[in-house]
């Protein structure tokens, strides 16, 4: 495919001011690191109430101010999670559905077919997940659980990729703003991861829109070590 047929990552979410939340995987430039990013953006008071924090190499979303928290239900929970040689990326509780999968030995679908899309009428937020996997040459798993607007149900897209250098997949919750606000579709998006990690890291939160971004961590992986390095940018503290 011809390089320039391959959208950059921050060029995509600068097309879209509102992505809700967004997960990007793939491989560094160079090839030396898996890099795993979470996007945190909101548009209403309770949503833009939340920060990301780094506890015992787990990130979890956690409130500023914990007296303006109406419902924690959607909005707190861990956002990434290491088992192994693999990392858990999610916009959700499913985040420890799918550690408690690994440790008996389930799989990365066989955990999700037991979830289904947010409850939250009536944009029923798709559930987004990534498996990144770091035991070898880094792959991921994806998983999109979204609604059907004619029937209901939940459509489960399940994706397998393999991490060329200087490549990642990007999926988010939302397509776009709208009311309601319409789900991603498709698959996740192959896109050009180009730079070092830390240029990288800024160009996405600067390709984020002022007013509802909120959050973003970066997961650094060196291939060889296994050693992780978190980077955390919060808009509110």
């Amino acid at each position: 495919m011809n390089k320039n047929s391959i959208p950059d990552a921050a060029g995509l979410l600068k097309n879209n001011p509102y992505p809700g939340r967004a997960i990007i995987v793939g491989t560094s430039e160079n090839g030396e690191y898996a890099l795993a990013f979470y996007i945190l953006t909101g548009r209403s008071a309770h949503s833009r109430n939340r920060r990301l924090k780094s506890t015992a190499g787990r990130v979890y979303t956690v409130p500023v101010d914990e007296k303006k928290v109406v419902d924690p239900r959607l909005i707190i929970y861990p956002a990434m999670a290491r088992y192994g040689n693999s990392l858990i990326v999610t916009n959700g509780d499913q985040t420890l559905t799918l550690l408690d999968a690994l440790k008996k030995g389930r799989s990365f679908a066989e955990a999700l077919n037991e979830r289904a899309y947010e409850p939250d009428a009536p944009h029923y937020t798709p559930r987004i997940s990534a498996l990144l996997r770091f035991d070898g040459d880094p792959t991921v798993s994806t998983a999109i659980l979204r609604r059907d607007p004619s029937s209901g149900d939940c459509e489960r897209v399940f994706r397998s990729y393999a991490c060329a250098p200087g490549r990642g997949r990007y999926f988010s919750t939302y397509a776009r703003p709208g009311e309601p606000l319409p789900s991603f579709g498709g698959d996740p998006v192959e896109v050009r991861l180009e730079g070092a990690p830390p240029e990288l890291c800024a160009s996405l939160w600067e390709a984020l829109d002022g007013d509802n971004r909120i959050a973003l961590c970066m997961k650094k992986i060196a291939l060889r070590s296994k050693r992780i390095e978190t980077v955390i940018v919060n808009k509110y503290e």
